[in-house]
């Protein structure tokens, strides 16, 4: 709307006419543009008539159609607010020629809190509005010394987050809590390297997924750009882990000798931590190698295991009483007390070899234990410390479209009748 002094008569001498109907290409229209439009076009296709009072006020409203472009902040997707402008003046004419203001400001200030009217304003499913506040501003440039008026409406947008928190940040977490699962998982189950790829493969496609929803840019990572990067270095280092845990849980005794510093910190200090049960073992006896030609007798008492020393005394009292005077047949009970020491001491040999064979394996137990603590507290302060991040997820500021348009309450009255 503007005031133009030509069109200004008494309605007395003309009927009592306080306003009339005009084609607007029959008369002067104000080049008001949008600066910072996105599609290149300026001009107003559609000409509607415009409104002519008799006390000179001109009022043009035709429909249009004006596209902006905004930057978007991507830092804290999908918690996220925008703030974007649309810069309005004339083109042509300096302030001294058109002095253009909105319709509701006051003369002491330059600033409309409630800068657009929202009453025909259809409620996004993606957006809320925050606030649409007009500014008047006045710019002078270096070729001329008249200042040129310009309005700038903001929109503060703050998107929805319920579609991105049930589709991509549930999913996200469940998949960074199974990677903690994994060292949960039983070496002997063979599944958790192919558990770990899995996951790996998933996170991916979530990547991939979010790169098509956000906007290209390479000013900032999303937040959940960086929660889905920092899952993916924890599923990471799970599988190298996992493969580790698995070289040790199958090593042997016969190509891996354990260190007495990895038997100490690994079978007896470390689960204590990690309040594991530490296996109870029996007492090492001394290594004696087996050797034919030693008297009979000469190894068993208390120099191996109490029931292989119980088993060798047992069979060679039962071959003395079987030949009766040891010294009748020295040879024969020689080389069967030599062949049950042989027996024993091959079971000796095995009871250790299986020994370290589960040593091995528990110490893989503990590092599993250990690995699943220190990961469930890392996704745990990582979710909490990424996703609580943005500012803006704290804001409690209502918003207003859904308070001011009544196409919004039309819907509710709708739906309540539904």
């Amino acid at each position: 709307m503007w005031m133009d002094h030509k069109f200004v008569w008494d309605p007395k001498e003309y009927g009592g006419v306080e306003q009339l109907y005009v084609p607007a290409e029959h008369i002067w229209l104000p080049d008001i543009v949008l600066y910072n439009n996105a599609d290149g076009e300026y001009v107003i296709t559609t000409l509607t008539k415009a409104m002519i009072h008799n006390d000179g006020r001109v009022l043009w409203d035709p429909p249009a159609i004006f596209k902006s472009y905004c930057q978007i902040d991507v830092r804290y997707f999908p918690f996220d607010q925008q703030q974007c402008f649309m810069k309005f003046g004339s083109w042509t004419y300096d302030g001294h020629q058109i002095d253009l203001r909105h319709i509701d400001q006051t003369p002491d200030s330059n600033f409309v809190e409630l800068g657009i009217d929202l009453k025909e304003y259809y409620p996004s499913v993606e957006w809320d509005i925050l606030g649409v506040p007009a500014t008047r501003h006045e710019k002078f440039y270096p070729c001329c010394v008249q200042p040129y008026p310009d309005i700038y409406f903001n929109v503060t947008l703050r998107r929805k987050t319920l579609f991105y928190t049930v589709n991509l940040i549930i999913p996200c977490v469940a998949l960074s809590y199974l990677s903690v699962l994994v060292f949960y998982l039983p070496a002997d189950s063979g599944e958790k390297v192919a558990l770990c790829i899995t996951i790996l493969l998933s996170q991916t496609m979530f990547f991939l997924l979010i790169s098509e929803i956000i906007p290209s840019t390479s000013l900032a990572v999303p937040l959940l750009g960086k929660y889905l990067l920092f899952t993916m270095i924890l599923v990471t280092i799970s599988v190298i882990s996992t493969i580790v845990i698995l070289n040790i849980h199958y090593r042997k005794p016969s190509t891996h000798r354990m260190a007495p510093w990895v038997r100490r910190f690994f079978l007896q200090e470390l689960p204590r931590l990690v309040l594991m049960k530490v296996p109870q073992r029996a007492p090492p006896q001394p290594q004696t190698p087996f050797e034919p030609t030693q008297p009979p007798g000469a190894t068993l008492p208390g120099q191996f295991h109490p029931v292989h020393a119980e088993v060798a005394d047992s069979a060679r009292l039962q071959a003395l009483n079987f030949f009766g005077d040891e010294r009748r047949f020295p040879y024969e009970i020689e080389r069967a007390i030599q062949n049950v020491q042989f027996v024993h001491h091959c079971w000796k040999v095995q009871d250790q070899f299986d020994e370290e064979d589960q040593d091995w394996a528990f110490i893989a137990t503990v590092i599993d234990r250990v690995l699943l603590i220190v990961f469930s507290v890392v996704s745990l302060l990582g979710t909490l410390i990424i996703l609580c991040d943005s500012p803006f997820l704290y804001d409690t500021t209502q918003a207003i479209d859904i308070q001011l348009s009544e196409v919004a309450h039309q819907m509710g009255m709708f739906a309540g009748e539904a």
